[in-house]
């Protein structure tokens, strides 16, 4: 039993060194992160990095039956830096391909660093290329926006037509009722000369003198 258990720890030394096959190197900026709440990354940390990394290769495969025990940590530094694989469960002698582990930590990637309050930038995953967050799509669609927006200017235009054609046709019929009333004051407008009031002269139709056609009448046309 003895034996066995050496042969798997070398084994498994062999298995997670630094650049080793299907091996990624992770690096941790806690205090970067959080500043005076920053955390000490301890056995439990570590525990808890094992139980998201097997969790991640459990939920991209339903039918793996990736164990805490199957993933791997090495090399791990006070700053904190250290490398990981992940074993196969059925044989335990061999690594995941890590394209397989590369898929399954993109695709968990968000619940990896919720779980410790990390973001891509203080929890990388030097080989494994950080995923970006979907956009954030507006509650209201752009192309209503718009819309809206040139239905209020069409809108506010046609006010603005009807609300000066009235003003208009108000000032156009006060215009004409005020040369109406002018023009029947000058009508009815009767001048006075010397104190006596004279009748207004017709300059159309002209105005006879009764004195000069009273001459006229005593003179026989020839």
């Amino acid at each position: 039993l003895l034996l066995t258990f050496c042969v798997v720890a070398i084994a498994h030394a062999e298995l997670c060194k630094p650049d080793a096959q299907n091996a990624f190197k992770v690096r941790i900026s806690i205090k970067t992160a959080l500043g005076d709440n920053a955390y000490a990354w301890d056995a439990s940390e570590e525990y808890l990095f094992k139980a998201m990394v097997a969790f991640a290769m459990r939920r991209y495969s339903s039918k793996s039956t990736t164990q805490i025990s199957n993933v791997l940590l090495c090399n791990v530094t006070d700053r904190v830096s250290f490398w990981f694989v992940v074993t196969d469960s059925s044989k335990n002698v061999t690594t995941v391909p890590g394209s397989e582990v590369e898929a399954a930590i993109r695709m968990n990637r968000n619940r990896i660093n919720s779980a410790f309050l990390l973001s891509d930038k203080t929890l990388q995953f030097l080989k494994i290329t950080s995923t970006l967050s979907p956009p954030v799509e507006p509650s209201t669609p752009a192309w209503l926006i718009v819309f809206g927006v040139v239905l209020c200017l069409i809108v506010a235009g046609i006010v603005f037509l009807v609300v000066s054609g009235i003003q208009n046709r108000k000032k156009k019929n006060k215009d004409s009722a005020e040369r109406e009333n002018l023009e029947e004051k000058v009508e009815v407008t009767v001048t006075v000369e010397n104190g006596i009031p004279c009748e207004a002269l017709d300059l159309k139709a002209g105005h006879i003198n009764g004195v000069f056609a009273a001459d006229d009448e005593r003179f026989t046309s020839l």
